[in-house]
């Protein structure tokens, strides 16, 4: 693998869905556990802020149920949103939110969709998004292929996201993630910036 020059000063770290009512459903996630995640996360959390870089912090809430999109589907959600507990939006303690930060909140999949995300951005001159999150295959992977479409370079933290089982994860990460960026460790992304 070559080594790849990026300008830190452009590239912004995307956290998606690290939210309570996500991050600690009482489901396995693979091939990494929530813990593993969150660990890898809050490293880059640390590292982006510790060196005033863009951290972008996005999570998906509705006021009442009624801005969510609502397709047809095979396979609906499991649960309702008037089941859910007040806190479900916020994110977790270990991500420690700075007021330096960016919130983003999204009503779907993915973090540019009717939202400003792009606009936020934009207007910091970031050309290089970092992501990470859960789950691998529905928030990422959305929100990957919406930043592919606006133009931005990408990095994807492989060992700071998961999914729901391992062939979700592993069918984006060999199929969907290396056409539209580059797959690296979290450790392989804070030696990239650094």
């Amino acid at each position: 693998m070559d080594a790849i020059n990026i300008d830190s000063k452009k590239t912004a770290l995307v956290v998606i869905d690290m939210q309570k009512g996500i991050a600690a459903m009482q489901r396995p996630f693979e091939p990494y556990s929530s813990k593993q995640v969150i660990d890898n996360i809050v490293k880059l959390t640390n590292t982006f802020r510790s060196i005033n870089l863009t951290v972008v912090l996005v999570h998906v809430n509705s006021h009442d149920g009624q801005d969510m999109l609502k397709p047809l589907v095979d396979s609906a959600p499991s649960w309702n949103i008037s089941e859910r507990p007040k806190d479900w939006s916020e994110f977790i303690e270990q991500i420690n939110k700075s007021d330096k930060d960016i919130v983003i909140t999204k009503r779907q999949w993915g973090a540019f969709y009717g939202t400003e995300l792009d606009l936020q951005l934009r207007r910091r001159n970031i050309t290089t998004i970092v992501l990470c999150g859960i789950s691998t295959n529905i928030g990422v992977e959305t929100t990957a292929r919406e930043a592919y479409q606006h133009g931005y370079n990408q990095i994807f933290a492989i060992d700071a996201m998961t999914a729901s089982s391992k062939e979700e994860h592993d069918t984006t990460q060999k199929f969907i993630f290396p056409r539209i960026g580059l797959i690296r460790s979290t450790d392989q992304v804070i030696a990239m910036i650094n």
